[in-house]
């Protein structure tokens, strides 16, 4: 398959950022959701934006112009419900009747912040390349090394093993080095052909000696093995090391999301 950028026709693009969409939220799944007319409304009791946002999937009828106000108050009153604020994850993947566009105009004058401007990267799986150095671990294992690595405090660790052990995919917890002493770990999620990179960090005291592009090369070979062609990831836009890292394997941008909270 052709980077991204080089896809042709037009709709074969769409039809890629639609299915990488519709998997990274299978990657990360809320503990609940619920549709409402093309939305989908997920609740994970406050852990990560990305599961307690509301994510404009389909184009609603009627006009969503006719029922926009109504629609956002009953997002609105359920999250307050549950004691969060509102969030919506809005995405540059386009509909044609420019609901998203519209949707982030209101949100906007209703004095909504613009949070997390992300970059969706993708890039094809030629090679089986080597998984030299990467160990898997069980996923109890894993999650104490993420967490140490990352910072992670207690009470965030139970919710993030929560939305992990409800995950049906094929997973591969990964390590450079090991429990004990690791240098880096990451998440392979396989879906189909699909293969999404999530929680990819490096320790603190060993940056900047390829530990990180071991991890990610390693995961890449493993998800070729599983019989993935594709690979997707998502970074905040302006993290310049991991975007030069992820450009030197042959990942470009597919598009990108962003987050609207409410006050």
């Amino acid at each position: 398959m052709k980077p991204a950028e080089q896809l042709n026709p037009p709709e074969d693009r769409l039809s890629l950022c639609r299915r990488v969409e519709e998997a990274s939220l299978n990657a990360w799944p809320a503990m609940q959701q619920m549709l409402v007319d093309g939305w989908l409304l997920r609740f994970a009791q406050g852990f990560t934006k990305r599961a307690n946002s509301v994510v404009p999937l389909y184009p609603g009828t009627p006009s969503i112009a006719d029922n926009l106000p109504s629609k956002v108050r009953f997002c609105e009153n359920l999250y307050a419900r549950e004691r969060l604020r509102t969030i919506f994850r809005l995405t540059s993947v386009g509909t044609a009747d420019g609901a998203h566009e519209m949707l982030d105009a209101y949100l906007a004058v209703r004095e909504y912040a613009h949070r997390d401007p992300t970059l969706v990267l993708t890039a094809p799986l030629n090679e089986t390349g080597r998984q030299a150095g990467l160990q898997l671990l069980p996923l109890a294992d894993w999650l104490e090394v993420y967490s140490r690595l990352s910072g992670m405090p207690a009470s965030a660790k139970a919710l993030h093993g929560a939305i992990l052990r409800g995950m049906p995919q094929v997973c591969a917890y990964a390590v450079v080095g090991d429990a004990e002493r690791p240098l880096a770990c990451g998440l392979g999620v396989l879906e189909q052909d699909l293969l999404g990179l999530f929680d990819v960090v490096t320790n603190p005291s060993a940056r900047r000696q390829g530990h990180g592009r071991a991890l990610v090369a390693g995961l890449l070979a493993w998800g070729t093995q599983q019989g993935a062609r594709r690979a997707y990831l998502q970074m905040v836009r302006d993290n310049d090391p991991a975007r030069a890292l992820y450009d030197s394997l042959g990942f470009t941008k597919l598009y990108e999301y962003w987050y609207r909270v409410s006050a």
